[in-house]
């Protein structure tokens, strides 16, 4: 007997876990299925949990305001703890280059909500302890950013979900999706896995990296090519810094674009850089060359470093979309489906936002964003015409 649900949720990870959980909440039939073991277990746990609006998006930073909405409530809500760390986002600024660009985007930035503004070297060095001094000009600071911690808050949705009566099925991988109808009007009708098959008149599909394969399916080209990047957690130290920190900068050494770190609710200083050149792929191992390069840019920023202690690295996937923006809502040529997929590393921070939209899309009709602005985000618009995001 095939078991008949209201939706079926392809992935239990940083989208799919607020999917299911606000669809539960909405009082429909949930089933969550994922290749892994257990929630969170793919990208979602490779995140380093800053959660910010201080992007040039409109539709990023309304999702990400409804992300930092959900993830400070959290508490008041369900009780549970998440290690939810209000302490902003900075971006200290040592050149005019960096000025420039940061400057250019403040006015979408408040247009669209974001309480963000520049600020001078006091402000910078005030909430930035120990930051080196030398050359420093100013930078960006938005107060309610801020920081969650990806392992409890996987549980915590998975939790809540299941006690809405969403239903959890891991150790099973997706291998077709249930359709009727001929290519260009396919009407979705459920999923197949090795293990069974269930029927449902929706089905999102969260899984990260292999989105673009759950989407072939469907004869969708929807282009999400996934990327490795790799971060790093020490040893908890007396907590002294709030916000999380991104340094713009291209790195002296000619190999990353930027650098960024926060030290978490626990005191740990959590870390991670952008690649110029990148790790296409899925190869999750660690490099050589991250450690070396990471310590000598965080040290030159905040000398106060060299004494630390480092636990723990790896690597995770980000994927990717030719024009750096997520593929969120419903494709006009197949019913029934919805893709919240394409988060391009950022699917932890949007991840509440976006399940909260595709909730309200599926019961609703409509998303929870003015159309508008999540029409940007659409899977029917041309993936190649536009320009990546101007900051990552």
């Amino acid at each position: 007997m095939i078991k008949q649900y209201d939706v079926i949720v392809i992935g239990a990870g940083s989208v799919g876990n607020p999917t299911a959980y606000f669809l539960s909440e909405a009082g429909l039939k949930v089933l969550v299925i994922d290749e892994l073991a257990s929630s969170g277990q793919g990208q979602n746990k490779a995140a380093i949990g800053g959660v910010r609006a201080t992007h040039s998006d409109p539709a990023k930073i309304q999702i990400c305001l409804q992300s930092l909405e959900i993830f400070s409530g959290w508490m008041k809500k369900t009780g549970t703890n998440i290690g939810w760390k209000k302490g902003g986002y900075c971006f200290p600024v040592y050149r005019k280059k960096e000025e420039k660009i940061l400057k250019s985007i403040l006015p979408i930035q408040k247009k669209y909500g974001l309480k963000i503004d520049w600020v001078d070297t006091d402000k910078i060095k005030n909430v930035v302890p120990g930051i080196n001094e030398k050359g420093l000009i100013g930078g960006t600071f938005s107060p309610n950013d801020g920081q969650v911690s990806p392992l409890l808050i996987s549980e915590s949705f998975t939790n809540e979900a299941m006690e809405l009566g969403a239903e959890f099925r891991y150790c099973e991988s997706v291998i077709g999706i249930l359709k009727e109808g001929k290519k260009g009007s396919l009407t979705v009708k459920g999923v197949k896995t090795a293990k069974g098959e269930y029927k449902a008149d929706a089905v999102v599909n969260a899984a990260g990296a292999h989105a673009s394969m759950i989407c072939k399916m469907t004869g969708l080209d929807i282009p999400v090519n996934p990327d490795s990047h790799e971060a790093g957690i020490t040893a908890p130290i007396k907590p002294f810094l709030d916000p999380l920190v991104v340094d713009i900068r291209p790195g002296a050494e000619g190999k990353t674009a930027n650098f960024y770190f926060g030290q978490n609710s626990e005191g740990q200083i959590i870390f991670c850089y952008t690649p110029i050149k990148i790790f296409p792929g899925e190869n999750r191992q660690s490099t050589s060359e991250f450690m070396p390069i990471m310590a000598k840019r965080m040290v030159d920023l905040i000398p106060r470093f060299k004494n630390l202690t480092i636990r723990r690295l790896w690597r995770g996937l980000y994927p990717m979309t030719p024009d750096g923006v997520a593929v969120v809502g419903k494709p006009s040529s197949v019913e029934g489906l919805y893709l919240g997929i394409g988060m391009c590393g950022q699917g932890f921070m949007m991840g509440p936002g976006v399940g909260l939209n595709l909730a309200n899309l599926i019961t609703k009709g409509k998303p929870a964003l003015e159309k508008k602005v999540f029409d940007l985000l659409s899977p029917d618009r041309d993936f190649y015409s536009g320009k990546k995001e101007a900051l990552k």
